[in-house]
Formats: C-alpha cells, sequence, structure tokens
C-alpha cells in the first residue's frame, strides 16, 4: 500500500499545511503514476504476444518487471489521462501535465523494474522470479539487479517520478 500510495499521501498531507498548488499537482501526479502503471500491467498481460523488455526489447515472460507491450503501453495512457482530466475537472492542474507525468512515472517503472529490480532464478522451478525465495520455497538465486530493490521500491520511484514531473510542470506552466 505505501509503494503505491505512500507518496500521493505524503503529497496531499503537505498539501494540507501548505496549500501549495504545486503540490497538489504533485498528489494528482504520483496518483497517476500509480493508475498508469496498474492499467498497462493488467491490460499488458491480457496481449497475445510475448511483452518485450523495455530495454533491448527481447521477448521475456508475462508478469516479469519491465515488460511492455502494444496494449499495454495504449493502458498505461488512458489510466494517466484519466487521472489527468479528473485533476483538471477538480481545478488541481491542467490535464496534459498530469497526463504526463502520470505515463512518465509508469515509464521509470518499467525502466527500474527491467534494470535494478531485482531479478532471480528459481533452478528448482527452472524460471525467472522476483522473489528469494521463490513462491514454491526454494531459495532462488539473484541473477541482475540490486537485492535490495524489490517490486514495491520501484512502484514508490514511480509515483515519486509521477509527482516530481507534475509538480515540476505545474510550477513552470501554470501561474499561481
Amino acid at each position: 500500500m505505501f509503494a503505491n500510495g505512500g507518496v500521493a499521501a505524503a503529497c496531499a498531507i503537505a498539501y494540507g499545511f501548505t496549500h501549495s498548488p504545486v503540490l497538489a499537482a504533485a498528489f494528482a501526479g504520483a496518483f497517476a503514476a500509480a493508475a498508469a502503471d496498474t492499467w498497462g500491467t493488467e491490460i499488458g498481460t491480457l496481449a497475445r504476444s510475448a511483452p518485450r523488455s523495455i530495454v533491448g526489447l527481447r521477448r521475456i515472460p508475462t508478469r516479469l518487471s519491465g515488460g511492455v507491450t502494444l496494449n499495454g503501453t495504449l493502458a498505461e495512457i488512458a489510466g494517466a489521462l484519466v487521472v489527468g482530466f479528473t485533476a483538471w475537472a477538480a481545478g488541481i492542474a491542467p490535464w496534459w501535465i498530469i497526463g504526463a507525468a502520470g505515463f512518465a512515472g509508469a515509464l521509470v517503472d518499467s525502466l527500474a523494474g527491467a534494470t535494478v529490480q531485482a531479478l532471480h532464478y528459481c533452478s528448482r522451478c527452472d524460471r525467472l522470479c522476483e522473489t528469494d525465495p521463490h513462491v514454491c520455497g526454494s531459495s532462488a538465486n539473484l541473477i541482475r539487479g540490486v537485492r535490495a530493490i524489490n517490486n514495491d521500491a520501484v512502484n514508490a520511484l514511480a509515483t515519486l517520478a509521477g509527482a516530481t514531473a507534475a509538480g515540476s510542470l505545474a510550477f513552470y506552466f501554470t501561474a499561481f
């Protein structure tokens, strides 16, 4: 829960003390990044073809972090824009700022998932996995990334990126 909502909650709390429109935009940007990532993952896993790594474009197993599909990418854009239009309707920030920040956060999620997130190999199941121990209970060997960076850390980084992008764009492009 903290991984997807912690940054947005921190922005909302800070907004409550400061009433800064930049923090309101940052809240919406974090929320848009979480929505974009979730929509992209859930829709992307339904793709008929195997996802491709965002770095290198080689085929990778479905549900492995860092994989992208056309349907998933379009779903990320849609998820970010739904939050963007909602934020615009609520008077928080222009829709395009929140939409762009949400999509940027989802891209950060995919890039971090493909590079720094821990990727393990379970020899018992003969498959790649993102946890150690694997769900089968066997120890899994780290083959890429940083052991301490799991999917929750990547999600937190993505929402932080969405918040930072939205706050920065709102500060630069809007008159407060």
